[in-house]
């Protein structure tokens, strides 16, 4: 084994697939790049890390609401473009270009480049921890999108992709809530 430095441990355990979240914060739509994500449960609860210091974060607590759109890796430079930008100066939507569709419980936009969009509504904001929960309230999916890979931020500018899949559902079948 070769010592890695402790700075650069999270590379290992950054949590994926990067994610778009738009919000809306009453006068016009925004979308940030989020790489910091997680599952809470299988009853669609999430969590994703950002603070004050994100334009978006001050929709999030005013509206208490976002979309969590999850793109394929084919939208890597859109990705790496919204997230290297504020949207206190750009609309983000039209330079990018994505396409805002109208969701159906909340009223931060779907992202139709997206392979899935997830409405969400914010329960806690932990903000000593930089932690915003949310309970997803209804989900899409985008079938006919060419690429379904899913990309992962490595933490220091390197990306990864989904390769190979293994399918194992029967052997966590018991494992698994009903209808998983």
């Amino acid at each position: 084994m070769e010592e890695l430095p402790l700075h650069k441990a999270f590379m290992w355990l950054e949590p994926g697939p990067v994610v778009l979240v738009s919000t809306h914060d009453g006068t016009r739509a925004n979308v940030m790049t989020v790489t910091w994500t997680m599952v809470r449960s299988f009853a669609a609860e999430f969590a994703l890390t950002t603070g004050a210091w994100n334009h978006s974060f001050a929709a999030l607590k005013a509206q208490r609401e976002c979309v969590l759109a999850i793109p394929g890796a084919d939208l890597i430079d859109t990705v790496l473009g919204v997230g290297t930008c504020s949207g206190r100066e750009t609309d983000k939507f039209a330079r990018f270009p994505l396409t805002p569709l109208p969701a159906s419980q909340v009223g931060a936009p779907l992202i139709a480049e997206c392979l899935a969009n997830i409405e969400c509504r914010v329960v806690e904001i932990v903000e000593r921890l930089d932690l915003v929960l949310l309970e997803g309230v209804a989900a899409w999916v985008t079938p006919a999108r060419a690429d379904h890979r899913l990309l992962h931020a490595k933490g220091d500018g390197s990306f990864t992709a989904d390769g190979e899949a293994f399918e194992r559902r029967e052997a966590m079948r018991p494992r698994l809530p009903p209808g998983v």
